[in-house]
């Protein structure tokens, strides 16, 4: 009777531990990390700072190991360089939200803002088709350009957000483009002590799609 009494406690353990690995294995399967895909320019390249500095990587530090940060940002590219090579990085990390953070080189070079709106639009889509939601981080360029230049190159981000129902954030620089001391001696790009702010202005974009995320995924 007790070595029966043994063996059906052991066969019970091993049923046991095997219910605990399936319980903890089907866990596993909903538990997943969001990829975060940031595609801009220097501005998201923490161009003449500490990379580690940037508000990228601020991003990656707020949120965690439940987020895959990934920065593909290149400083100097334009919408239309940044088309270029999208795909490839869409194909590549298969991102749950890409941040599209282009336009001020277009901008500083006075290339069209049709062409830019064409750039933006021809990736917004893409990454839709990929099945990856969009935050466009807004910039705005100085008005020495001309008021009728500036007024377009900045509705070019409104129109976009509303035709594809997309958030946005207006104006990345918020709050710092118009401190000297946020900004680097060349007037255009923000300084280290400038990127915490930076990132308050992306998550205000940023913050409500995570939790969609989270309430979905629960």
């Amino acid at each position: 009777m007790r070595e029966n009494s043994s063996s059906w406690i052991r066969g019970g353990m091993r049923v046991l531990m095997v219910a605990m690995l399936c319980f903890a294995a089907g866990h596993a399967v909903n538990v997943r990390a969001d990829t975060l895909l940031v595609v801009g320019d220097s501005l998201s390249a923490a161009h003449g700072i500490e990379r580690d500095a940037g508000w990228v990587n601020l991003l990656r530090q707020r949120l965690g190991r439940q987020h895959q940060v990934i920065n593909a940002s290149i400083s100097g590219d334009t919408t239309s360089s940044g088309a270029a090579r999208l795909p490839e990085l869409l194909e590549r990390h298969s991102p749950d939200i890409v941040l599209l953070e282009l336009g001020g080189n277009d901008g500083l070079r006075g290339l069209s803002p049709q062409q830019m709106k064409l750039n933006l639009r021809d990736m917004i889509e893409k990454s839709q088709a990929a099945d990856a939601r969009v935050l466009l981080l807004g910039i705005e360029i100085p008005p020495n350009y001309g008021a009728s230049y500036t007024d377009a190159f900045r509705g070019v981000f409104r129109q976009l957000s509303e035709e594809y129902a997309i958030p946005l954030v207006p104006f990345i620089l918020d709050g710092i483009a118009l401190q000297d001391a946020m900004m680097q001696d060349d007037g255009i790009h923000p300084t280290a002590e400038a990127q915490p702010t930076i990132l308050d202005n992306v998550w205000e974009g940023l913050a409500p799609m995570l939790k969609q995320a989270s309430t979905t995924n629960d």
